[in-house]
């Protein structure tokens, strides 16, 4: 498959904790050295914070991500390091560990199951026939902007129950804080400004104040006695009696906001990037005995990798691959590199359609922190290929794409494309 006109570093020694390392693409072939040389690795900062534990390959991923009593989830699921204080006044329930994370997914994990997320296909599908009726009608367009965005921000405003009209600001805030390095999202780039005063802010972002702001009227609503979407069940009543602080929801709330589009929306951004960059690909979904449509969303989302690492923190010390890690260490866990490791997956970086046994990570799979809205993505993509397979004849990038500037969420901001119709 070409990578038009970007391809992956080739630099084997890429600083992972720099937010300009995956500019032009992720960094493979430094994740490849690492696999093979060094797959429990001690990588520097690139800033003044401590170093961490790289690991690379998939078996150990998904080992590690299990130990949820050895590493923890309780001091931030991103690579820089925070106080005390700071993460007690940030944190959400990604950043919790059982049995206070496990009683408030209980609360939501049936909104998000399977069989929920089912019921919704046909609002999705209503969503990509408008949403194409668009592209193809302008026939040359950027794709992320007017379908890979617009579907994943549709359907959140209506799960969460808010207004349609609300559902563009909610995404550019979203976009502002879990795409806080990158200066085409926020003025306030969290590697090249001063962010010390929003230390105590989710993603220390100064949009989670407006945020906040929005989720105090949803409080007031629900206080009330008005439903809204699936935002009241955060706030019941655990089997332990502890419900959801107003603090804790206002940080759900910006979770749900930011995360709940922009894994989707890359996910999607690299199908888009796919298909119109490898025309067999779009022809074998069209073929009309093709039928493997979760084969193909699963493999295209393992080819995405959108969220490219979590962060755990030892609370002990231990020894893994002949190293000891000490309590406190941070380690990182990086989803992208196990969806590369070539003792996991037949020809890793080939896309195949009908990959089965597909044992992709880009969900968090092996640990409790598995990501909420895996069914709702996966069904996002299932009919967005059905449908391009339905309504497209050809796809064909057009002018460069471009990259999130993060080494958080990994994903293509920018896809000009050429679509014909069928």
């Amino acid at each position: 498959m070409t990578l038009y006109p970007f391809s992956p570093s080739t630099d084997a020694h890429v600083d992972l904790s720099s937010q300009d390392a995956f500019n032009n693409g992720a960094p493979f072939a430094t994740f490849a050295r690492m696999r093979r040389d060094d797959p429990m690795a001690w990588c520097p900062m690139s800033n003044d914070d401590k170093g961490f534990w790289s690991v690379t390959r998939h078996a150990d991923i998904l080992a590690l991500n299990r130990l949820t009593d050895l590493l923890s989830s309780a001091r931030g699921i991103r690579m820089e390091d925070q106080s005390d204080e700071e993460y007690e006044a940030r944190k959400t329930f990604q950043e919790t560990d059982a049995p206070q994370h496990t009683a408030f997914r209980a609360l939501v994990g049936k909104a998000f199951s399977k069989a929920s997320v089912a019921q919704y296909e046909g609002q999705i599908r209503a969503i990509v026939d408008d949403l194409l009726d668009q592209a193809l009608e302008l026939r040359e367009c950027d794709a992320v902007k007017l379908v890979c965005r617009q579907l994943p921000m549709q359907m959140l405003a209506q799960i969460m129950g808010v207004p349609d009209k609300d559902a563009a600001w909610l995404v550019e805030k979203g976009d502002a804080l879990i795409s806080n390095a990158d200066p085409d999202y926020t003025d306030f780039v969290i590697d090249k400004v001063d962010t010390a005063e929003y230390r105590f802010l989710p993603f220390r972002s100064p949009a989670a104040v407006e945020l906040f702001d929005y989720a105090n009227t949803l409080i007031a609503r629900m206080d009330a006695g008005e439903e809204i979407g699936v935002l009241n069940l955060v706030r019941q009543m655990t089997r332990s009696g502890h419900q959801m602080s107003n603090d804790e929801f206002r940080n759900f709330f910006c979770l749900l906001v930011a995360a709940g589009n922009d894994t989707t929306r890359y996910s999607l951004s690299a199908t888009f990037h796919a298909l119109a960059n490898d025309p067999a690909l779009l022809a074998q979904i069209k073929a009309p005995d093709f039928a493997e449509w979760d084969l193909a969303a699963d493999e295209l989302i393992r080819w995405a990798s959108p969220t490219s690492h979590f962060r755990r923190t030892a609370t002990r010390a231990f020894e893994w691959k002949d190293k000891r890690v000490e309590a406190g260490d941070k380690v990182v866990l990086w989803f992208m590199a196990g969806n590369r490791d070539e003792t996991a997956f037949d020809d890793p970086f080939t896309i195949d359609l009908t990959r089965k046994p597909n044992h992709f990570l880009s969900f968090g799979q092996g640990g409790p922190h598995i990501c909420l809205g895996m069914w709702l993505a996966k069904l996002e993509i299932r009919i967005v290929l059905q449908e391009l397979a339905r309504r497209v004849k050809a796809m064909e990038q057009t002018a460069p794409h471009s990259y999130l500037r993060s080494n958080f969420i990994h994903g293509i901001k920018s896809l000009p494309l050429r679509i014909t119709p069928q």
